[in-house]
C-alpha cells in the first residue's frame, strides 16, 4: 500500500481553475464519502484550502490511485486530466510527509508562517475521521503534521509579523487608500472564520469612521461587528453599507458571486455625486471568488483578488526567510521522527506477538518443572525466574530491534514474515 497525495495549488493553476476546484468546508465530509466508494482506496483526507485542493489517499495501487484523484479533480475543474499534467501536484511515501508537514506549518502558504493553514487542516482531518475516511495512517500523518505546525511556529520567528491574509488584505488595502485606513468606512460581507479574521485585523486601526458587517444573519454579523464597535447588517442592509464605502472585504462560503455589476454599481454611482472621492476598493477574499469579475469594469471601483494579495504578500514577507531554514530544518527533523515512530509501529505488533509467545513458554515450562524443583524455598525459586526471564530477554533483544529499525523497508516485511512463520505467531 502506498500514501499519495494528488492537489492543485495556486502557483501552478490559474485562479479560476483553483476556484472550480475548492470545496466548501462543509462539504468535505460528502467528498470523503463519494472517493470512499472507489475500490481502490483504503483511505482517504481531503484539504481545500483558498490556495490548494489536495486529496491525500492511502491506495493498494498507485498508478490506479493517482488515476482515481486526478480525474475526481479534472471533473471538478471541467479539464480532461491531460490539460492539467503540467500542474498536478502527486507526490507519494515520504515525499507526502514533507510535503503536509510544510502545508501545516505556513511554509507552502502565500502569506509565509500563515495561521489559518493550520486550522484548516487539523479540521480536513476530523471531517474525514467523521466519515470514517481517515484510518490510523493518514489520522497519524495529519496528527503529526498539526503538532510540526505549531513546533515551527513557537520554535521559529516565522510566524511574526504579517501572517494571515485578513492582515495582508489589510495592508494591501491601506496601500490603495494612500497608506492609512483613517476616516475610512468599511464593509466586511461575510462573517465566517475569514470575516472573524477580517474583522481581528481592523481592530488594530481604532481611527477608522465606521465598520459595517454584512452577514446572512444579522444576529451573527451583529456579534462579530461589536468586538471593534462596528454595526451588524443582514444581506437586505447591504445596499445602504456599500452606499457609504471606501473600502470592501469579501469572505463568503457562497459557491456563487455574492457582489456584481448590479448591486455595486449603483453604490459607486451614488458615490460619485461627491466630489474627490477615492475609488471605491473592494477585495474578493473568496476561493470561488465572492465578486464578479466583470465589476472589475466599472469606473470608480478597484477590484483586487487573490492574485493581488500573493503578490503583495510575496513582496511583504521578504523579512521573514530567512526563517526558511531553520523552519526547513525542523521539518526534516519531524520528518524522521515520524518515519521512525512509523517503522516502529509497523514491527510493534508482530514484536509484541513473539515476546507474549515466549513469555507463555517461559511460564509453562517453570510450573512444568516446578514439581521437580521442590526443594527451592520461595527466595531461591525468584533467583531462577529472574534468570530465565534475563536469558530470553537478552535473547530476543537484537531480533527484534532489527525488526523495528527495519520496519516499512522490503527488509522489514521479509524479517517480520520470518519471525511470523519461524515462531508460528
Amino acid at each position: 500500500m502506498s500514501v499519495i497525495v494528488v492537489g492543485l495549488e495556486q502557483h501552478r493553476v490559474p485562479l479560476d481553475v483553483l476556484e472550480r476546484v475548492a470545496i466548501a468546508e462543509d462539504d468535505l465530509g460528502k467528498v470523503v464519502a463519494g472517493l470512499l466508494d472507489r475500490a481502490n482506496l483504503a483511505e482517504i483526507v481531503v484539504l481545500s484550502t483558498c490556495m490548494r485542493t489536495e486529496l491525500y489517499a492511502v491506495v493498494d495501487r498507485f498508478h490506479e490511485g493517482v488515476t482515481d484523484l486526478q480525474e475526481f479533480l479534472a471533473g471538478m475543474a471541467g479539464a480532461p486530466v491531460d490539460t492539467l499534467e503540467k500542474s498536478w501536484t502527486v507526490l507519494f511515501d515520504d515525499a507526502v510527509t514533507g510535503h503536509l508537514f510544510e502545508v501545516a506549518a505556513g511554509m507552502r502558504s502565500s502569506v509565509l508562517g500563515e495561521t489559518e493553514v493550520l486550522g484548516q487542516v487539523r479540521r480536513a482531518l476530523e471531517r474525514a475521521q467523521a466519515e470514517h475516511g481517515a484510518g490510523p495512517v493518514l489520522s497519524g500523518l495529519f496528527r503529526h503534521a498539526v503538532q510540526t505546525g505549531r513546533h515551527v511556529r513557537s520554535t521559529t520567528a516565522i510566524a511574526q509579523g504579517t501572517t494571515s491574509l485578513s492582515h495582508v488584505a489589510v495592508e494591501l488595502a491601506a496601500s490603495r487608500l494612500g497608506g492609512s485606513l483613517a476616516g475610512r468606512h468599511v464593509v466586511v460581507v461575510g462573517a465566517g472564520e475569514m470575516g472573524e479574521g477580517m474583522v481581528d485585523a481592523l481592530g488594530g486601526h481604532s481611527d477608522l469612521a465606521q465598520v459595517v458587517v454584512a452577514n446572512r444573519t444579522e444576529g451573527r454579523a451583529s456579534t462579530l461587528a461589536a468586538r471593534i464597535g462596528g454595526t451588524g447588517v443582514g444581506l437586505a442592509g447591504l445596499p445602504d453599507a456599500l452606499a457609504a464605502a471606501d473600502l470592501v472585504f469579501v469572505s463568503t462560503n457562497a459557491a456563487l458571486p455574492v457582489l456584481d455589476a448590479e448591486l455595486l454599481g449603483p453604490a459607486r454611482a451614488r458615490r460619485g455625486a461627491k466630489a474627490g472621492i477615492a475609488p471605491l476598493v473592494v477585495i474578493d477574499l473568496g476561493v470561488p471568488r465572492n465578486v464578479d469579475p466583470n465589476v472589475a469594469a466599472l469606473a470608480g471601483i478597484e477590484l483586487l483578488d487573490m492574485d493581488d494579495l500573493t503578490e503583495h504578500a510575496e513582496r511583504a514577507m521578504e523579512g521573514r526567510r530567512g526563517e526558511l531554514s531553520a523552519a526547513q530544518d525542523i521539518v526534516a527533523q519531524e520528518v524522521e521522527r515520524y518515519r521512525a515512530d512509523e517503522r516502529a509501529r509497523g514491527a510493534a505488533p508482530v514484536v509484541s506477538s513473539l515476546r507474549a509467545r515466549v513469555e507463555d513458554l517461559r511460564r509453562s515450562e517453570l510450573e512444568r518443572h516446578r514439581g521437580r524443583l521442590a526443594e527451592l524455598d520461595e527466595r531461591q525459586w525468584q533467583e531462577v525466574d529472574s534468570v530465565v526471564r534475563d536469558v530470553l530477554a537478552k535473547l530476543l533483544h537484537h531480533p527484534t530491534v532489527a525488526v523495528k529499525e527495519a520496519a516499512g523497508t522490503p527488509r522489514g516485511e521479509r524479517l517480520v514474515e520470518a519471525l511470523r512463520t519461524l515462531f508460528d505467531l
